[in-house]
């Protein structure tokens, strides 16, 4: 794989479609997904199993294994595979075109992430989801995926030049927050040079009733936070977090800032906003960055 060819246009990712976990215990993560987290259980074999929230036909794949959260993180683009098949291989990177690698998904391209070597699928559309839109308690959608990375700027460029990602905030010089859409982040990034693999994943919710009412359903399950209520500074989304079954982190957030017009530059205005307006920017490593309403979860902040 060369460097990123910065005079050619990027492939244009339109938003993150599903991520993928390998778990040793694939029915007790099933059940976490459809009674804990009220997902739909779209189609399961005996290795896998596909979930959805709403409307995409997955946005969740679990498949019998090891222990690997972020095993694959599918993104859809706003381009044809062809186009952007040509600009992935000008660019050096080996790319896999197949039609057989989930069910309602067409056709995929798959290539590696630097660094990780995740595979990243890229693809078009997925059919319809079938899960219910009046649930209590389900998420609104899959809304970011985070990683740790031991070198912060091929991940990032990567990201940006190729796939057209924009820079959406730093903290310090060591974790990155990057959209493809509105939403303030749809992946981000922790330099670390002792982890690997995923951070946390991330699922809306409509609004603080739906994550009360998501937090009860939680206890009721003999599930407990980890970390929140509280309010992160990038992105100034009310955050809590838990674990799943295999002790992966998952966040549940609402209020999550969003670029609605692009060439303006800025978040859209909200009354918690300390810049006025709210624009990109590098924040200092301290307590406002991590939690403005109170405590620092030093584990969530390691690397």
């Amino acid at each position: 794989m060369s460097e990123t060819n910065r005079t050619e246009s990027p492939v244009t990712v339109s938003k993150l479609g599903y991520v993928g976990f390998e778990t040793p215990d694939l029915e007790r993560l099933t059940d976490y997904y459809t009674k804990t987290l009220d997902f739909k259980l779209v189609e399961k074999t005996d290795t896998e199993s596909y979930l959805t929230t709403t409307f995409e036909h997955h946005s969740i794949v679990l498949t019998k294994g090891g222990l690997r959260p972020r095993n694959i993180v599918g993104y859809e683009i706003a381009q044809d595979l062809e186009s952007a098949e040509k600009r992935l291989r000008s660019a050096g990177y080996e790319v896999e075109s197949r039609s057989d690698i989930a069910p309602g998904t067409p056709r995929v391209l798959i290539i590696e992430e630097p660094r990780s070597g995740t595979p990243i699928h890229l693809y078009n559309t997925q059919e319809h989801g079938s899960a219910p839109a009046n649930s209590p308690v389900r998420p609104t959608k899959l809304g970011h995926v985070a990683a740790f990375t031991d070198d912060l700027g091929p991940t990032q460029a990567f990201y940006q030049d190729l796939l057209g990602f924009k820079w959406s905030d730093t903290i310090g010089d060591f974790f990155v927050f990057l959209r493809c859409n509105a939403d303030h982040h749809a992946a981000n990034f922790m330099a670390s040079q002792t982890r690997r693999g995923m951070h946390h994943i991330a699922y809306e919710m409509r609004d603080l009733n739906h994550l009360q009412t998501l937090l009860d359903h939680l206890s009721a399950n003999q599930r407990q936070l980890e970390w929140g209520p509280g309010r992160h500074g990038p992105g100034h989304n009310v955050f809590t977090y838990h674990k799943d079954p295999d002790g992966n982190v998952v966040e549940l957030f609402t209020q999550l800032d969003t670029i609605v017009d692009e060439a303006a530059g800025y978040f859209e205005p909200r009354p918690w906003h300390t810049d006025h307006p709210q624009y990109p920017k590098t924040w200092d490593v301290d307590i406002a960055s991590m939690n403005s309403w109170g405590p620092i979860n030093p584990d969530m902040m390691q690397r």
